[in-house]
């Protein structure tokens, strides 16, 4: 491994920043509207769209290890890196099934059925060999802890950067058209387009320096060995179970937002600009990160951002609310979440470390895709629970909902988002004891040992 301490430039940030900009341009349509499409567009059964994401997500999350595998084999090359060159090729092949996803052919239920498990799931192999070598490049780029910590408020920046805008421009551009079934396909065709320019800048700026051995191939795929780099990792296993947690809650806020505004708010059309209001205000989480950490620490930082969260929601579902009430509130949720959903990636990169520093193997792809498997299972839990949730409480499309639905949307939208990062706070505040003193000793001993 390289020994040299790299600090990055504003250029450097900025561009891998671009790449969880272009990643949500692809993989927010899916979290924020797949749901609605298979749903009242499709003509889906509510509980089937969700059994359709926790079975495919679960599928989507034992190919990360795979994706990581294959990833750790590779070699380095001086120009391109090993992370690099696979991630933004995956990315145009993201892209296109990301249109193949919104795509309503006319055929029997079953057929659809089929048809939406055939394309999701290919579109998660697509995301894995894009997002686990994308994550991995963060921690390649640097060791310094305040780079890192830079590095992931640019990453969650660019990542509320692309939900900002697809939360607030989608639903207009869909009805521009008349015809739901084209306009789906051509709107996400879209936003792949610029998904892809985005990742292309992240892969032309920049570079990889901390460089580690290349994992034979006996161990490339060995069981025992990818074992041994994630159960011997308390911070990685700590890190899998708090994202179970968050993201589970993240992406049901996200999944149930148009029902909330359609059904319990009475207008649809008014998701862009709570939309815009909560994202934006969510930034301002992002730009307290490097001084949070700097002055409390990785952990606690994290803590402070799940106890905002989980008191502003508990409140939004209490009282009764209005218009007005409900974006104050949601927006200081939003804020408090996008604390520790950005302090994750630098806890990642530590774990990398961590793992290195065990074991001694630098698994970059291996541990990442792990975090990983631990998003995906979440994404399938909130999806199920979408679907699953709506059908219980009794939705039915397109027309008004009963008192009880009505409530079971609120409920889905704020109480569940608070039970999670609730047990969320618990797991970091517990079972995460990679300080950040203890990385900086255990950073300089791995250099020690490669010099």
């Amino acid at each position: 491994m390289s020994t040299e301490e790299k600090r990055l430039t504003i250029k450097e940030k900025f561009s891998y920043g671009l790449g969880d900009f272009g990643n949500g341009f692809m993989f927010d349509m899916g979290q924020i509207y797949l749901l609605k499409f298979y749903t009242d567009v499709f003509g889906i059964p509510a509980a089937v769209a969700g059994s359709i994401f926790l079975i495919t997500k679960i599928f989507d999350a034992f190919m990360d290890p795979i994706a990581g595998a294959v990833i750790d084999g590779r070699k380095t090359d001086a120009e391109k890196g090993k992370f690099r060159r696979i991630m933004f090729l995956s990315s145009i092949v993201l892209g296109l099934l990301s249109v193949f996803v919104f795509l309503s052919p006319h055929m029997s239920t079953t057929a659809k059925i089929i048809f939406a498990y055939l394309t999701y799931m290919a579109w998660g192999v697509g995301y894995s060999f894009t997002n686990v070598p994308y994550g991995a490049l963060g921690a390649a780029m640097t060791q310094n802890p305040v780079d890192r910590a830079s590095l992931a408020s640019w990453r969650q920046a660019g990542s509320l950067g692309a939900l900002l805008i697809t939360s607030v421009i989608v639903i207009p551009l869909v009805k521009q058209f008349d015809d739901p079934q084209v306009a789906w396909p051509a709107v996400v065709a879209l936003t792949s387009v610029i998904g892809i320019t985005a990742f292309y800048f992240t892969y032309k700026n920049c570079k990889e320096v901390v460089v580690a051995k290349k994992i034979s191939s006996e161990k490339q795929f060995s069981v025992k060995a990818m074992a041994r780099s994630v159960f011997t990792n308390k911070p990685l296993l700590a890190l899998i179970f708090m994202t179970i947690f968050t993201i589970s809650a993240y992406n049901i806020k996200s999944a149930m937002l148009i029902y909330y505004c359609q059904y319990n708010l009475g207008d649809i059309s008014l998701m862009p600009y709570i939309s815009f209001i909560t994202i934006g205000c969510s930034c301002l989480g992002i730009t307290v990160i490097p001084r949070l950490t700097k002055k409390f620490g990785k952990k606690n930082t994290a803590l402070i951002g799940f106890a905002i969260s989980t008191i502003a929601d508990l409140i939004n579902f209490v009282i009764p609310g209005d218009l007005i009430t409900f974006t104050i509130l949601a927006s200081i949720a939003f804020v408090g979440i996008s604390i520790p959903n950005g302090v994750t990636w630098a806890f990642v990169s530590d774990a990398i470390d961590y793992g290195e520093w065990k074991t001694g193997e630098r698994r970059e792809g291996i541990t990442y895709s792990f975090f990983n498997f631990s998003r995906k299972i979440a994404q399938s839990l909130s999806g199920f629970a979408s679907g699953i949730g709506l059908s219980l409480v009794g939705y039915v499309p397109n027309v008004q909902q009963s008192a009880q639905s009505l409530l079971g949307i609120k409920g889905l939208l704020l109480l569940y988002p608070v039970i999670t990062i609730f047990c969320a706070g618990l797991v970091v505040k517990f079972l995460y004891g990679l300080s950040d003193d203890r990385h900086g000793q255990i950073v300089e001993e791995i250099n020690t040992r490669s010099i």
